[in-house]
């Protein structure tokens, strides 16, 4: 019962930040698939790319109602991607689990860094 509430919550949070930020998912759900449901990280990664679908499709709706959807630039992105997803899920699987971890945490902190970045440039602008 705790797992599914956790779910829940885990998920609000994701819908949350992903219409907020544009981001999200992956950032809080693989953490917290390893560390609270003791998933190992390649299962957390999948699990995380499968349930960013209906996320990823509320918000798309929501925001091409605003008008905000660039559609050939969404579709070549798309495209794109389905070739790196491949590339990556051959590395995830040809690496040991405690690299992936790091390198995972290592994108974590990057993504970080990034926004900590433009939040200090955009209050040094004003």
């Amino acid at each position: 019962m705790l797992e599914l509430l956790l779910a829940l919550v885990l998920g609000l949070l994701a819908g949350m930040f992903a219409g907020l930020y544009g981001v999200g998912g992956g950032v809080l759900f693989v953490p917290l698939l390893v560390g609270v449901f003791g998933l190992n990280q390649v299962d957390a990664e999948a699990t995380s790319l499968l349930a960013i679908i209906p996320t990823v499709a509320a918000g798309t709706w929501q925001q091409n109602r605003y008008g905000h959807v660039r559609w050939r630039a969404a579709a070549i992105l798309g495209v794109v991607a389905v070739a790196g997803v491949e590339l990556g899920v051959l590395a995830a699987k040809a690496l040991p689990e405690h690299t992936l971890r790091r390198l995972f945490a290592l994108f974590v902190l990057a993504v970080a860094g990034q926004l900590a970045w433009r939040a200090r440039a955009v209050s040094s602008a004003k």
